[in-house]
């Protein structure tokens, strides 16, 4: 791997990130690759969606997936989704994050992700990204699909997040902080947010990664900026009135967070097989790396002709 894919260039005011981290959300997995309601062959999706994260980045901080990971919380479907996954990861040389969502169910998780025996226990963890701190939270309830996070999960995070981490901290949750435009989410909204918000205030937490509404969406809570994946599985077309909003075989996405002393961005990534040009590449960069900044723009800035 060359020092430029390790580093990435700098041909701005920004350096390039310090960590860089693949958030993936919504993978509804079934036993027996199953389609989901007999009509979204998720196994398909989520085979490209593998295929683009491999090409998007030569080695991700982690990968990081907030929530439904299984549609029906069976083992068969989380044997399937680990098998998926692992083998990318382990080529990218990363860890991957298993995020609960209200779609699965705790005891065959732990068990069959995370080599735990099964319980009710909330799926939590903190890991040390080189500097950066990201921890997972578990906001499904059992036996319903809205979201919660009970005293004992915001006492242990308040205890966490009591000490800084160099780089701050990323927490990944499936239901996230956010209202939606849709009614239906306010329905499976994420309780008790006021007491998450009086836990975060003030701490070092930079960004919130979550899932849970099919679609990509942003916000801020208690002064933290929230990122919403769109799911793998399928998508909410909100090009519809909201009251008309349902599932589509379509526009199925992730994010790639770049994470820098000053800022922390989130792309979304579209899984699609669209024709794509040429004209950028590797080459492109080194020949750009080779000038001077004011070469660069006669080069690429200077409209032609003026």
């Amino acid at each position: 791997m060359s020092e430029s894919q390790r580093t990435g260039y700098a041909f701005g005011r920004h350096q390039p990130a310090s960590h860089v981290i693949v958030h993936v959300s919504d993978t509804h997995f079934l036993a027996g690759g199953a389609k989901l309601g007999g009509r979204y062959d998720v196994d398909r999706t989520f085979a490209r969606t593998l295929e683009a994260i491999a090409a998007v980045h030569p080695h991700p901080s982690a990968i990081v997936i907030t929530g439904d990971l299984t549609d029906l919380g069976e083992p068969d479907a989380y044997r399937r989704l680990r098998a998926a996954v692992e083998p990318v990861a382990a080529a990218l040389d990363t860890i991957v994050v298993w995020v609960a969502g209200n779609h699965d169910e705790r005891p065959a998780l732990r068990s069959g992700l995370l080599d735990k025996a099964p319980s009710e226990e909330p799926v939590t963890g903190v890991w040390d990204l080189n500097g950066l701190r990201l921890i997972a939270l578990d906001t499904s309830v059992p036996g319903w699909h809205h979201g919660d996070i009970d005293g004992a999960q915001l006492d242990w995070l308040a205890d966490v997040l009591a000490e800084p981490a160099p780089h701050g901290t990323l927490l990944a949750m499936h239901h996230p902080p956010l209202p939606s435009h849709l009614p239906l989410f306010d329905i499976l909204e994420l309780r008790h947010q006021d007491e998450l918000a009086e836990v975060i205030r003030g701490t070092d937490v930079r960004g919130i990664l979550a899932g849970h509404l099919h679609y990509s969406s942003h916000g801020t809570f208690a002064g933290v900026p929230v990122s919403v994946a769109s799911a793998t599985c399928y998508t909410m077309n909100v090009a519809r009135p909201a009251a008309d909003v349902n599932g589509m075989d379509a526009a199925q996405s992730f994010q790639i967070v770049h994470v820098r002393p000053d800022t922390i961005t989130h792309t979304v990534v579209p899984v699609t097989d669209a024709p794509t040009g040429d004209f950028f590449s590797e080459a492109w960069l080194e020949r750009m790396a080779r000038l001077t900044p004011e070469q660069r723009l006669e080069e690429f800035s200077r409209k032609p002709g003026r």
